[in-house]
C-alpha cells in the first residue's frame, strides 16, 4: 500500500471493561476500571479496590474535568462529554476507517486514552499484566485493517525485565512496530537512569521504535506541578511540554541515544517548535570545551537528525519555518483523534502552509515511514 498521509499519533478509546475481559483473572478485582458516582461523575481507578483508598497508594482520577479523552463527538468539542459518548471511531475501528477516509489519511498509529494514566501504577507485576491486557486488546482493534491501523504497545517501565518482555511479545507475537512510555519517572527512575539500558538495547535489537508520549495529570511525578498547583490550561501545558523537554535532555544530552545509535525515539503530543531552540542550546554546551562534561561522542543536533523525531501539531505556525532546519524527515504530525483538543482536517491544515513539495511529502508521511520503519 502507498502511504502518503500518516497520522503518527492517533488514539483509541478503550472499552470500559477492557481490563476485566483481557487481564489475568487474579488481577480482575483490582484492575483499571471506570467507576460512576451517584451524581453522574466518572472516576478512573487505575489500581486497587472500589473503595479507592488513597492512603494505600490507590490513585483515582476524576474524569469529569478531563473530558478531552473522548469528547469530540458529533461535531461537539467539549471537555465535559461523558466518556462513553465519545467519538465512535475511538471505540470502533470500522467507524474510524470511515473518518480516516474522509480526511484522506492512509494509516494511523494508535496510542491509548485511559491507558495514558497507567504509568502511575506501582506494583511491577500488576503493571505488566495491565499492559499485556491492553496490548492484546489493541491488536484485536487493529486486526480488521492490518495495512492501515497500527498499534503502539504500552510498556511497563515500572520493571525493566517486564518492559523488555512486553516489548518482545508485542514485536514478535502481535507484530507491533513501536511502543510507548511516558516522559515522567517510573518508580523514581528518570529515562536516562542506567538501569533502563536493557530497554533501549532491546528496542535497538528488535528494530522497535519508542515513542515518548506525554499526557495530562497522571499521578506520576511531574516537573513544575509543585509550582503550578491549579489551572487546567497551565497544568496541561506543564504536564506536556516541560516533561517532554526533560525527556529530550535525558535521551539526547544524557547519552542514551549516543550509546544506542540505532534506537529510534519520537517525542509526541507536546508540540514541536521548542525542539529547535533546545537543540541549539544543547549544541552550545557540547561545543564549549570548558563546559562539556557529557561524554557524548556526537553533537546533539546530529544525534537528533540521525535517530530522533518530533511531532508538530497542525496549528503550529513555526512548522513552516523550522521544518528544514530540524530536518523535514524527522518531523511527524498527528490528529490526536478523537480527543477534544485534537485537529480535524489536520492534513489539509498542513497542506495550506505552502511548504515546498518535498518538505510537505516528508512531513505528511516520510518522517513517519522512517520512524516506524514502513514502506
Amino acid at each position: 500500500m502507498d502511504y502518503n498521509v500518516i497520522d503518527a499519533d492517533g488514539h483509541v478509546l478503550e472499552p470500559i471493561d477492557l481490563w476485566e475481559r483481557y487481564m489475568e483473572p487474579k488481577y480482575r478485582d483490582s484492575c483499571p476500571k471506570l467507576i460512576y458516582t451517584e451524581g453522574g461523575g466518572e472516576i478512573l481507578r487505575i489500581e486497587g479496590d472500589d473503595a479507592i483508598d488513597l492512603a494505600h497508594g490507590k490513585r483515582p482520577i476524576k474524569l469529569g474535568g478531563l473530558g478531552t479523552i473522548g469528547a469530540r463527538s458529533g461535531g461537539i468539542k467539549s471537555f465535559e462529554v461523558p466518556y462513553l459518548e465519545g467519538k465512535r471511531g475511538g471505540f470502533d475501528p470500522h467507524v474510524r476507517i470511515k473518518d480516516m477516509d474522509a480526511e484522506g489519511i492512509d494509516a494511523a498509529f494508535l496510542y491509548p486514552s485511559i491507558g495514558l494514566f497507567l504509568g502511575a501504577t506501582k506494583d511491577p507485576d500488576f503493571s505488566a499484566a495491565a499492559c499485556r491486557a491492553y496490548n492484546r486488546w489493541l491488536a484485536d482493534y487493529c486486526k480488521p485493517y492490518p495495512e492501515r491501523l497500527f498499534g503502539a504497545a504500552m510498556l511497563p517501565l515500572q520493571s525493566i525485565p517486564h518492559a523488555v518482555q512486553e516489548m518482545r511479545f508485542a514485536r514478535e507475537q502481535l507484530g507491533f512496530r513501536a511502543g510507548f512510555i511516558r516522559p515522567n519517572p517510573y518508580n523514581g527512575r528518570a529515562l536516562h537512569d542506567p538501569e533502563n539500558d536493557p530497554v533501549w538495547q532491546a528496542a535497538q535489537d528488535l528494530d522497535f521504535s519508542i515513542g515518548i508520549h506525554s499526557g495530562s495529570e497522571s499521578g506520576q511525578v511531574t516537573l513544575g506541578f509543585d509550582r503550578f498547583t491549579r489551572g487546567l490550561a497551565v497544568r496541561h501545558l506543564v504536564a506536556h511540554t516541560i516533561e517532554m523537554e526533560a525527556a529530550a535532555i535525558s535521551l539526547i544530552m544524557c547519552g542514551v541515544c549516543d550509546r544506542f545509535p540505532r534506537l529510534r525515539i519520537a517525542f509526541l503530543e507536546s508540540g514541536g517548535g521548542w525542539m529547535a531552540g533546545l537543540l541549539d542550546r544543547m549544541d552550545r554546551h557540547f561545543d564549549d570545551k570548558g563546559m562539556n562534561d557529557t561524554r557524548l561522542t556526537t553533537r546533539p543536533s546530529d544525534i537528533f537528525r540521525r535517530q530522533c523525531f518530533i511531532s508538530f501539531e497542525p496549528v503550529e505556525g513555526s512548522l513552516k519555518y523550522l521544518a528544514d532546519y530540524l530536518g523535514s524527515d524527522n518531523i511527524l504530525w498527528a490528529t490526536d483523534y478523537p480527543h477534544a483538543d485534537g485537529f480535524p482536517d489536520a492534513p489539509n491544515m498542513i497542506k495550506r502552509m505552502g511548504l515546498p513539495p518535498q518538505t510537505l511529502a516528508n512531513i505528511l508521511a516520510g518522517g513517519a515511514k522512517r520512524y516506524y520503519n514502513i514502506q
